[in-house]
């Protein structure tokens, strides 16, 4: 699924709040169809870095480009029509509890399109039907299983058909088998949709399954030391990068 047209590019990204730098000199492409891995340790900056691809955080360095074009040279209203283009699952889900699942899914076609009520419905179906969800558009989240939450919060980002779709630990607080669903899930909505998908993660079991494209972040440098395939890194000749992929064990 992945071509070799680059999707997003970033140039010499530094990322910092105020003096206290989080990571210099990130150069790397994630290419048009990639499920892309941002990897490192805790603190070394993966959830700062989805931040600036997704235009929430301007870079104190560098510049992130989509298709060619850098996100923060574009005027306001070239940025908001590049932001609808994305589609992002936060860790929570970050569903509106005094909302339906219909009603969280509807939000995004309410606000940024012209669709009528029953146009709205369907759309919303289909999506929540995406997402192994079919049946439970008057379900509240409280009335629903942690993994159903993440799914619903999928179903949101994809509300819009965006070719950009980024998730943020979407594994995290997940049971091992709700979490290979999602993992499965993503492998058939790449396939299925065309997207290129970015995700953070720390869980071996997702990296591997998943991703065909990643960089890794460095903490103690505060820099990437790798880019490429996770299987890949876990084969080469970085110590640091086999022990995280290992989580100390051996490579073999």
């Amino acid at each position: 699924m992945t071509d070799t047209k680059a999707h997003i590019e970033v140039r010499n990204l530094t990322m910092a709040y105020g003096d206290f730098v989080i990571q210099r000199d990130l150069n790397f492409t994630i290419n048009r169809g990639d499920i892309f891995i941002i990897m490192g340790g805790s603190g070394c900056g993966k959830s700062t870095l989805l931040r600036h691809l997704v235009g929430l955080q301007r870079p104190a360095k560098g510049e992130v480009l989509y298709e060619g074009k850098s996100f923060w040279d574009a005027s306001a209203e070239e940025q908001s029509g590049l932001m609808q283009r994305f589609g992002i699952l936060y860790q929570s889900g970050a569903l509106w509890s005094s909302m339906t699942l219909a009603e969280n899914v509807a939000l995004p076609l309410q606000e940024y399109t012209r669709l009528g009520k029953s146009q709205i419905a369907r759309m919303v179906s289909l999506k929540l039907a995406l997402v192994g969800l079919a049946g439970f558009e008057e379900f509240y989240p409280s009335e629903i299983s942690g993994g159903m939450k993440k799914r619903a919060g999928l179903a949101r980002a994809m509300a819009l058909d965006p070719d950009l779709l980024f998730f943020d630990e979407p594994s995290a607080g997940l049971d091992p088998l709700s979490a290979k669903r999602l993992d499965d899930l993503i492998l058939e909505l790449r396939e299925s949709l065309g997207a290129t998908i970015v995700v953070v993660t720390h869980e071996l079991a997702s990296i591997f399954a998943i991703g065909n494209n990643s960089v890794f972040l460095d903490a103690g440098r505060r820099t990437m030391t790798a880019m490429g395939n996770p299987r890949d890194l876990l084969a080469g000749s970085n110590p640091e990068i086999v022990e995280f992929l290992t989580r100390g064990g051996s490579a073999a």
